[in-house]
């Protein structure tokens, strides 16, 4: 089993130093112009900015990876988790809660390695390119609050679950399932309410033309929202998004303030519609579904790997305890779900796709999407001309050139269908 795990620890690392090799060659080929279908709204000096910032961002992704990938084999196989666990064991017991501690306190311990690459990345990587806004202070704050955040919801969802393997024998890990995803509905619904403002500043748009041209969408689309609220994004950095979240009456729609500043009107509106267009196809709650079936199969592993001796003992663990099987699976599942990246990615690019054509339906052109997109990619530096294999792996969103290409062929199938 050590064997194996090895295998495929370093099967991903090697796959994840090709793929940013393979991606660097290719954006390095195309470097020397901008692309032909993007001459005429992206300057030479933005794109070859561009291309720097992609290049050191993969550079510094290769570092981030291969220490990463050390981390994990020196977790896994110098007998500190096991040689901890018996520690913290015979200090405080194999009590759900103690049990839970421990995978609560292993969870913060595994954090912090990859702390200095959060901050270098932050105020120095994104610093040299001009997004950071951020403070020191802010940084460590948000850290701060995330591991309160855990401790008062993570601990206690940890407790349960292990708490659920004591009461319901055999079948633990379907009750665990259900409380689980009961959960993270909940999240939905409550997270814009109270976790989201701990960390931004929520305010609704003000009066004007264009909270009076996204509520005139709304109603045309039969999407009501029960606000629309601006994000100050902009405390942080300088990339800009807009989202909706929530369900029913709960839902909102959120702007960040730095997307306000760089699209015109027509240009958020066509953002917003491309928004709603995936409430009107029901991606969300196919991705729900789809985050629901991943979860039980997780949660059958777990219970599977849970009754075999021979994982623990390949680990160097005693068995009887729960809490290292869900340690191992955290540790271990990355480096087999990774592979199956290009088939979600796959699927999230059909539900962009998808939403690109109803903001054009919506909004009777194309134009202000095209805009739109072009003037996010340039203003957050995308990568123009990411290697497709690359691109697979890695992006949920189609590239700016593709989805130029899927809304200009909807814009053919419209002008033949109506001839």
């Amino acid at each position: 089993m050590t064997t194996l795990a090895l295998a495929l620890v370093l099967a991903k690392w090697a796959a994840q130093l090709w793929l940013e090799w393979l991606n660097q060659r290719h954006v390095l080929a195309h470097a020397d112009a901008v692309p032909d279908a993007l001459k005429d709204s992206i300057d030479p000096d933005t794109y070859a900015k561009s291309v720097d910032y992609t290049l050191a961002k993969s550079r510094f992704g290769q570092m981030e990876n291969a220490w990463n990938t050390v981390v994990l084999l020196v977790i896994l196989f110098s007998g500190a988790l096991p040689r901890g666990y018996d520690l913290f064991a015979n200090w405080f017991g194999a009590s759900a809660w103690a049990q839970a501690a421990f995978l609560f306190l292993a969870g913060v311990a595994l954090s912090l390695p990859g702390l200095p690459f959060d901050w270098y990345g932050q105020f120095r990587l994104e610093g040299r390119f001009g997004f950071n806004t951020t403070t020191p202070t802010t940084w460590w704050m948000d850290r701060f609050k995330g591991l309160l955040l855990a401790l008062a919801l993570g601990y206690p969802l940890l407790m349960l679950v292990l708490k659920l393997v004591e009461w319901m024998g055999d079948r633990w890990w379907l009750w665990a399932w259900v409380c689980v995803l009961g959960f993270q509905l909940l999240m939905v619904l409550l997270a814009p309410i109270l976790i989201l403002p701990l960390f931004n500043k929520f305010t609704p748009l003000p009066e004007g033309s264009l909270r009076e041209r996204l509520l005139a969408l709304g109603k045309r689309t039969g999407f009501t929202p029960r606000t629309i609220q601006v994000m100050d994004g902009s405390k942080r950095s300088r990339h800009s998004n807009a989202f909706f979240t929530g369900f029913g009456r709960f839902r909102k729609i959120v702007l960040f303030d730095t997307l306000i500043q760089q699209l015109a009107e027509p240009e958020l509106e066509a953002v917003l519609a491309h928004e709603i267009g995936h409430y009107k196809k029901r991606h969300v709650p196919k991705m729900l579904a789809w985050s629901a079936a991943s979860l039980f199969l997780g949660f059958y592993v777990v219970a599977w790997i849970a009754n075999q001796a021979w994982f623990y003992q390949a680990f160097g663990f005693g068995t009887g305890a729960r809490a290292p099987a869900f340690l191992l699976f955290g540790l271990l599942s990355g480096v087999v779900t990774f592979w199956f990246a290009p088939l979600q990615n796959l699927w999230s690019r059909r539900y962009e796709y998808q939403a690109d054509a109803f903001a054009a339906g919506t909004m009777g052109e194309s134009r202000s999407m095209v805009g739109a997109l072009r003037k996010l990619n340039e203003k957050n530096l995308s990568n123009l001309t990411p290697h497709p294999l690359y691109s697979g792996f890695y992006y949920s969103h189609p590239t700016l050139l593709e989805r130029e290409q899927a809304l200009s062929r909807d814009d053919n199938d419209a002008v033949l269908g109506t001839e």
